[in-house]
């Protein structure tokens, strides 16, 4: 893939760019960042980090393209080297986390549930998320960017750098892996005709 050439923007022009193309994004790429790592704080660290990588190479933005799928790129590639990162990583243990747990009042606490948890787990909606959750990252990618934010094939492949064929069959089996897991929920809320 080329690299597209490198601009030089003045100070003021990296702020407006940042201000009036990326900045506005921001709540897509949040989303984006949850759904890839399902944990607040990490999507959080994630979009944090896009945004200073975006800032930092603000050269190789090409103003008038995509700026939304720029930034995409760059929070995929992001989750992507620190998923490899934590995968190579023997697990940590922070004794002093665990002794002091067991020594506190806690332990020996009843955890209650979260009635607004309990209440909401049996919506449709809840079924969605959860079904689209439990596929694989990759084809859960592909679903968020093209059925969630709404990019075209073309962009879709710049962001997961493959080639528009293997978006196309990976967004295909992830529709029919996703139609799979909500259809045999159907089932199992007594719904006789499935098929779509």
């Amino acid at each position: 893939m080329e690299e597209a050439p490198k601009q030089s923007y003045t100070p003021t022009e990296k702020n407006d760019i940042f201000n009036n193309e990326f900045l506005p994004h921001i709540n897509s790429m949040y989303n984006f960042g949850y759904r890839l790592t399902f944990d607040q704080d990490d999507a959080k660290d994630l979009v944090q980090d896009t945004y200073l990588k975006a800032y930092r190479f603000i050269e190789s933005f090409q103003q008038g393209t995509n700026a939304k799928a720029w930034l995409f790129r760059i929070l995929k590639n992001s989750f992507i080297n620190d998923y490899r990162k934590k995968t190579k990583e023997p697990s940590k243990v922070d004794y002093q986390e665990v002794e002091t747990y067991y020594n506190s009042e806690e332990v020996d606490r009843q955890i209650t549930p979260d009635l607004r948890v309990e209440s909401l787990k049996d919506m449709i909606g809840d079924e969605i998320s959860n079904a689209l959750n439990s596929l694989d990252v990759d084809f859960r990618t592909v679903i968020i960017l093209c059925d969630l934010e709404g990019f075209k094939y073309e962009e879709m492949a710049k962001i997961l750098d493959i080639p528009i064929g293997t978006v196309r069959s990976r967004l295909h089996r992830a529709r029919n892996l996703l139609k799979e897991k909500l259809s045999q929920h159907a089932k199992s809320m007594g719904y006789k005709n499935t098929e779509l």
